[in-house]
């Protein structure tokens, strides 16, 4: 793995976010919800997210998460996609969603 500069990491924009909607993804090539995010100051923002192994639409609402928000948009099939939510592979490779391990405010930035 390469080395990243110290100003390179400062330019990623991690933030806690509350999802407030998840709702199936039926047209995405692997399985997926649609998610929306409250990112508190920086608004709502949508993405897609491949976590259907661990999670049901409905568990994830009033769960926060840590976004990436500076990456741009991403179109995936019809659906644009405007925040990256972050997890990590279990060993069978499906998504767990990375967490604060408290409540912060939305918008809060990973420090």
């Amino acid at each position: 793995m390469d080395d990243i500069s110290w100003k390179h990491f400062e330019q990623t924009d991690l933030r806690a976010g509350t999802i407030v909607a998840a709702k199936e993804f039926p047209e995405a090539r692997k399985p997926a919800y649609k998610l929306q995010v409250d990112l508190g100051p920086l608004g709502i923002k949508k993405t897609s997210a491949q976590i259907t192994q661990h999670y049901r639409p409905q568990e994830l609402v009033g769960l926060q998460v840590i976004c990436v928000v500076n990456l741009g948009k991403k179109q995936i099939g019809s659906f644009m996609s405007e925040v990256l939510v972050t997890g990590f592979a279990d060993e069978n490779g499906d998504i767990l969603l990375a967490r604060p391990a408290g409540y912060v405010p939305n918008g809060s930035k990973l420090m």
